[in-house]
């Protein structure tokens, strides 16, 4: 796609769906369809005041001014700071109260990031959001052969369910590490297959600055070079090395991103005892200076670049020292890191289906509900890890992503909020269905029955009998069915003969110009 007008040539027939498709239609034959992406119908849940608010902002705030940070490896980056006026005594970074806040200023409060299918484009920030696979597992897991390494099928794989997946808005990034690859190569794969098997937005490389370039040249294949200037078709998610340090790899990604006008999800990873004090406060101190110090990058580079606020927090077992997660203390920070992003009026990426469980069980369940809902609450724009994470994000589980794509879906219900008109009133039920009658066979009824609630395609709402003869089946076992089902379904989007050719010949003779690295 090279025509600069192309993504928005749709644009008015997607905001006619926003809304649509949230609840799957009665018919079995029917096909799910589903939103581009959503839009907030219920309120964020702000749950700290605003005196504890400043105290955590003033906290952010001493952290940078009186430890400061380290940047390593990047003395470009230091050059950007010092140039601000930051002050920078070797790798070690100083900031005056209220200095990375005002350079802050130029980032976009939204914008749109546009998909290979223009209806497909997803707009971040403000009321809307998006939901995207998990991120970065090495293993890949499923009921018939257990637990092993991912592979480059495997990734492929995921990218499929998640273009099939109508609940899924997002075609992500690496939804698992393809390990038969060399890792100085595997980008080009994962980058081609988001765009050959999909026609969603999605993410690149961020391992170095040559791969998040590369991931971006490829972007430039397949939207035109004009077009990725003036506009976001990629994003790239970068990792503070909490505590305090941001080391070049990732600075130098950020900023290739934002050099390139994509935009980067900026993420500390705290693990609370561990990379980030135990207690709550202080980790979302913490968490709040190093991302603020990372969107601060990408707009020294390329002021008014897209930049996204990115949180994770997690837990710990003080007893064993193992990341726990999924667990309630990261869940209520997540929605004071809601209120800090909003305080900054920028984009949030924040939780998502977190669980330690190492099955797709109730406590996978529990978990990833528990953190999935901080999410919706706490406001966030973009949700990574919305479907798939298992085992502390150590392995992709195709079952558990079934499973969690089946709650987004449900999820696009709930936060459609309560619709109130002359219909969901339903007077004319009222006067039809007389006391003590029932509403089965009325015409309201009737006239709403095929999206008047979500259908779960995991659950079993028969009696237990029906259930028992049938096999007594588990959520796990139905979504080993529907994943199979779904591959065996798919069909890749169509893609332009030329444009194919080309994506290849780029990671073709990419692939060629260096050995194979392993490590």
């Amino acid at each position: 796609m090279t025509d600069s007008t192309a993504p928005n040539s749709v644009a008015s027939d997607a905001k006619k769906h926003r809304r649509a498709g949230g609840r799957e239609r009665r018919d079995p034959k029917a096909k799910m369809a589903g939103p581009a992406y959503l839009t907030r119908n219920i309120p964020t849940y702000d749950v700290m005041g605003e005196e504890n608010l400043q105290k955590i902002e003033a906290t952010a705030e001493r952290i940078l001014a009186e430890v400061g940070l380290d940047i390593r490896d990047d003395e470009e980056c230091l050059a950007l700071f010092r140039k601000a006026g930051a002050h920078v005594d070797g790798m070690r970074v100083k900031f005056e109260p209220g200095h990375v806040r005002e350079i802050l200023q130029t980032a976009p409060a939204s914008f749109t990031q546009h998909a290979r299918n223009p209806a497909r484009s997803v707009e971040i920030g403000g009321n809307s959001v998006v939901f995207s696979p998990a991120y970065g597992s090495p293993f890949v897991m499923d009921l018939d052969r257990g637990r092993r390494y991912g592979t480059l099928e495997d990734f492929q794989n995921f990218v499929k369910l998640a273009y099939a997946c109508p609940w899924l808005h997002h075609s992500g990034g690496t939804v698992c590490e393809p390990t038969d690859i060399p890792v100085n190569k595997r980008h080009l794969d994962m980058v081609y297959a988001h765009m050959r098997f999909s026609d969603k937005a999605y993410m690149g490389s961020i391992t170095s600055e040559e791969r998040a370039e590369d991931s971006i040249a490829m972007s430039r294949i397949l939207f035109g070079a004009d077009f990725v200037d003036q506009h976001c078709v990629i994003l790239g998610n970068v990792n503070v090395n909490s505590p305090l340090l941001w080391d070049g790899t990732m600075t130098k990604s950020a900023r290739a991103y934002a050099r390139a006008n994509q935009a980067a999800v900026i993420v500390p990873f705290i693990l609370g005892g561990a990379m980030g004090p135990v207690t709550n406060a202080g980790a979302i101190a913490q968490a709040h200076a190093e991302t603020m110090v990372g969107c601060a990058i990408t707009q020294l580079e390329r002021p008014g670049a897209p930049v996204i606020y990115g949180n994770f927090l997690s837990s710990m077992s003080l007893r064993s020292g193992s990341p726990t997660f999924g667990t309630p203390e990261p869940a209520i920070g997540s929605m004071v890191i809601g209120q800090l992003a909003r305080r900054l009026n920028l984009p949030l990426r924040c939780a998502g289906s977190f669980t330690t469980s190492k099955l797709p069980d109730g406590q996978a369940m529990e978990e990833s509900v528990m953190s999935m809902l901080s999410a919706v609450h706490c406001g966030a724009n973009f949700i990574l890890h919305s479907a798939g994470f298992l085992d502390g994000l150590l392995s992709m589980s195709y079952e558990k992503f079934m499973m969690d794509a089946d709650f987004c879906g449900a999820l696009h219900s709930y936060l459609a909020g309560v619709v109130v008109d002359d219909n969901t009133l339903a007077m004319d039920a009222f006067r039809q269905v007389t006391p003590g009658g029932h509403y089965l066979g009325s015409a309201h009824t009737m006239a709403n029955y095929t999206t008047a609630f979500y259908d779960s395609t995991i659950a079993d709402n028969t009696p237990f009998e029906s259930w028992s003869e049938s096999g007594k089946t588990d959520s796990a076992t139905r979504a080993n069915a529907r994943w199979k089902a779904a591959l065996h379904d798919f069909e890749a989007p169509p893609m332009d003969a030329a444009m194919d050719e080309q994506l290849r010949d780029f990671v073709d003779r990419k692939k060629a110009s260096m050995t194979d690295q392993w490590y």
